[in-house]
């Protein structure tokens, strides 16, 4: 098992590039990004900023004199000289935050056409790669062939330099769907071989996959459950059923990603008709918080997608209720309680240790109708007459000793805290 599945003792919070920026972000909007984070999110607990995919696959991919993945100058101009992202990660560090980056599994082609040799072996980047397979996400990289020596060696090469850069979060990419075992025991090692704790995320999933459940837990802090996230409702009602099949697995250092929570301004770097244009998010409000709801019960890692220099009150207030955060943070044991299709309703319950209580997300399914979502007393965990706190509203409603009926407004959501009486 992994010697350092005790680095996400609660599920990380951050920010994450991706869902505006896409592969585009430039330094100077990163640290603009940065200084907005750290003053309106990090003190509720958002403390990663992760540059996310393709500062590694410009054309020419860039790479090190080891063939290691190196940031694009023109795009980060602090990494000349040889200095990578030690520059950005200073300043992240210097806001009393933590500093993330994407990564591809496999070896650059360009090290390997290049016939680089790798740190500390005999062995050359050509005789690693797996000529008939590449990364899916990249043609610049080739697969590791693990029936021929060191790729190891490589990985251990590659966290070096990402403990010298500083980074403190590794997303991972491409070894979630087909699973990537060798890959993901190699990069685990490699960690352990390093001084500097780096958390370790495996981006993406499929909702069709659920192998390796205990492997993931083993080697890695943070997983995938599903495809890339956007702003469509019928993606929110598959994560309520992907969370089914892994709810079994949650727990402090191991943690079901339900990826990024794609509110505000997203879309600028994306594909029109696919994941842009820039678009304020499709998702209404209700929407919203029936994703915040689900994720922080759950115990998601949250990571913001949407535009930090663009970050709107009514976005901050969704991202900043520290009642709600704290299920996210504190909770325990995490499932589906009931499923009701008359009602259009879903209940999921968490506990909470800290005051012996429980959270309960009422979730109606229906797009045009407010339903009333029930709970039974008799069913429930507490089994009898109990005080309720609307965690949203952050008001408490009172002793109740009767079934637990709330009024949930058409795909919304309402999270509350139950004790007993």
């Amino acid at each position: 098992m992994s010697k350092t599945n005790n680095l996400a003792p609660t599920p990380p919070m951050g920010w994450n590039s991706y869902d505006y920026w896409g592969g585009e972000i430039p330094e100077s909007k990163f640290v603009a990004s940065v200084d907005v984070q750290a003053r309106e999110l990090l003190p509720f607990g958002w403390e990663y900023a992760v540059i996310d995919i393709a500062w590694m696959t410009r054309r020419p991919a860039e790479v090190d004199e080891a063939g290691r993945p190196y940031p694009n100058p023109k795009q980060f101009p602090s990494s000349v000289g040889g200095k990578g992202f030690k520059p950005l990660s200073d300043y992240v560090h210097s806001k009393g935050m933590k500093f993330g980056i994407h990564v591809l599994h496999g070896i650059p082609k360009q090290a390997v056409e290049k016939k680089i040799l790798i740190p500390g072996t005999s062995i050359t980047a050509d005789t690693l790669a797996n000529y008939s397979e590449m990364n899916a996400l990249s043609e610049d990289f080739y697969c590791i062939d693990w029936n021929r020596p060191g790729g190891q060696a490589y990985y251990d090469a590659v966290l070096r330099q990402f403990e010298e850069w500083g980074v403190d979060f590794i997303k991972v990419d491409d070894v979630g769907a087909k699973y990537r075992k060798e890959d993901v025991e190699a990069l685990d090692l490699a960690r352990q071989k390093i001084k500097r704790p780096i958390v370790l995320s495996l981006s993406a999933g499929c909702p069709q996959y659920s192998n390796y459940k205990l492997h993931r837990k083993q080697h890695c802090e943070t997983w995938r459950i599903s495809e890339d996230f956007w702003d469509r409702w019928p993606q929110v009602e598959d994560q309520f059923f992907n969370l089914l099949t892994w709810q079994d697995q949650v727990g402090p250092g191991h943690w079901l990603d339900c990826d990024m929570l794609p509110f505000g301004v997203i879309g600028k770097e994306h594909e029109a008709g696919v994941n842009g244009p820039e678009r304020k998010t499709l998702l209404t409000p209700h929407e919203q918080r029936t994703v915040m709801t689900l994720w922080c019960l759950a115990q998601s890692p949250l990571m913001f997608g949407g535009d930090l220099l663009q970050l709107d009150a009514e976005t901050r207030t969704l991202l900043t209720n520290p009642e709600v955060l704290a299920v996210n943070q504190h909770g325990r044991r995490p499932r589906e309680f009931t499923r009701n299709c008359a009602e259009s309703g879903v209940v999921w319950i968490s506990e909470l240790p800290r005051t012996n209580g429980w959270a309960m997300g009422l979730f109606n399914f229906n797009a045009q109708i407010p339903r009333k979502i029930s709970v039974a007393l008799a069913e429930a965990p507490w089994a009898g007459p109990c005080r309720v706190r609307d965690l949203w509203a952050r008001q408490n409603l009172g002793t109740f000793s009767e079934d637990l009926v709330f009024e949930i407004p058409p795909h919304g959501a309402g999270l509350y805290a139950v004790e007993r009486a």
